[in-house]
């Protein structure tokens, strides 16, 4: 089994810099490369073909929250196609 590779960064960010922080990932988009790097973590994703986007939006008492998941295969990702079973 292969072990997943994460960068996760987490910090209070402002508005304008989350705005700032889209755009640049909107940037990287239109290039086909998008780079995300803190304290010398480095981390490349080359979107190609159709992306998954998933969007979801929640409010309770105390809290707003806006989630954005966006995937797509590896371009040199190699499927097993075999029959399909179902029982």
């Amino acid at each position: 089994m292969h072990q997943k590779e994460k960068f996760r960064h987490q910090s209070l960010q402002d508005c304008k810099s989350i705005k700032e922080l889209l755009n640049a990932i909107g940037k990287g988009f239109s290039k086909g490369q998008l780079t995300f790097s803190d304290d010398g973590n480095e981390w490349f994703l080359l979107p190609k073909g159709l992306l998954d986007c998933k969007v979801s939006v929640s409010e309770d008492e105390a809290r707003h929250r806006l989630e954005l998941k966006i995937s797509w295969d590896k371009p040199d990702q190699k499927y097993t196609q075999g029959e399909l079973k179902v029982k």
